[in-house]
């Protein structure tokens, strides 16, 4: 039987209809398209303002268990960074990656849509029900060599609370992200942090060497005009035999997470960069310990590399007391 129809349905008014719109469609606009849409009309003003303060909360789009604010009250009218989220490494992605969606007001974690690196039967997997990174019993735990840590993986049976994967849970300490006026963004402390803990992997797109290359000469010629930083991070893992390498590109400037914002420091600065390999993992991760105890509201910085490898980068403002007054950038 057909129900007869309502004609006293109350048609939405264009209020409603706007912030049905704006729900779905702001979170997915680059910032200076939010800039164009707030400048339309009031309306769509103060919902491009909720979503700025969306994101404004959390650098890390929920994909962490914390959230790392950004902090800036008088330097500029900088309210965040733009960037696409990811908690570890991905693969490359072509020169327009896919939107991510930040700044729903929703307790939800949005799907990733990246592709993650592939994983291989390494034959090191472990059958402990759950490990201790300093028992020798678990054959992930046995190898131990100076800057490389070794956890349980993807084909071990052990799950995300074993003590022997510390590495792979995300952010477990409070962070946040503040401007200041001459190293722009840098990733501080929001609570005090013993020495040894972890603080987070530096994620971002894993680049073969040419491509690293290419994007090199690009981030250069740009940041010549005083207008942009880039986040190519290049680390070689020597093997036991000294005779050979291996060499890992790692690019957060588009597509990575907290780690891209942490500064130079020539010093060595408060963080140990410690190279964590898993079992299945084809390519270790690039994760970062607190070298020392860190205050709250401290600067986490670790030193980029030897400023010898060019004379002519740019000024370093890291104000160490061995400052050599240029920032380390080697050829890539």
């Amino acid at each position: 039987m057909l129900k007869p129809m309502n004609y006293n349905r109350k048609k939405p008014s264009r209020i409603e209809q706007l912030s049905d719109v704006a729900a779905y469609v702001l979170p997915y606009l680059l910032p200076a398209e939010l800039s164009a849409v707030a400048l339309t009309c009031k309306t769509l003003h103060l919902f491009v303002k909720s979503v700025t303060a969306v994101r404004s909360s959390d650098a890390c789009r929920n994909y962490e268990k914390l959230p790392v604010p950004f902090v800036n009250s008088t330097v500029d009218n900088h309210r965040y960074a733009y960037f696409i989220y990811s908690p570890t490494q991905v693969l490359s992605l072509p020169d327009d990656p896919r939107r991510q969606p930040w700044g729903l007001c929703f307790d939800g974690r949005p799907d990733l849509n990246l592709v993650l690196p592939p994983t291989v039967e390494d034959g090191g997997k472990c059958e402990c029900e759950r490990c201790d990174g300093d028992t020798v019993a678990c054959p992930c735990s046995r190898l131990k060599l100076p800057g490389l840590k070794w956890e349980c993986g993807s084909c071990c049976t052990c799950g995300l609370e074993c003590g022997n994967r510390v590495c792979q849970r995300g952010l477990s300490v409070r962070l946040k992200v503040v401007r200041s006026r001459r190293k722009g963004w840098g990733l501080h402390a929001d609570q005090f942090i013993r020495g040894g803990d972890f603080i987070c992997e530096y994620a971002g797109e894993l680049l073969t060497t040419k491509e690293a290359r290419r994007r090199q000469l690009i981030y250069d010629k740009l940041a010549s005009t005083g207008k942009h930083t880039s986040a190519l991070l290049v680390v070689r893992e020597h093997l036991p035999s000294g005779n050979a390498c291996m060499r890992i590109n790692i690019d957060a400037t588009r597509i990575g997470n907290v780690a891209r914002f942490i500064n130079h420091s020539c010093d060595g600065g408060n963080l140990l960069t410690v190279l964590v390999r898993s079992s299945g993992a084809l390519l270790p991760r690039v994760c970062f310990l607190a070298s020392r105890d860190i205050s709250i509201d401290e600067e986490l910085t670790f030193s980029y590399g030897d400023t010898g490898l060019n004379p002519n980068g740019s000024q370093c403002f890291c104000g160490s007391s061995c400052c050599s007054g240029i920032m380390p950038s080697e050829h890539t």
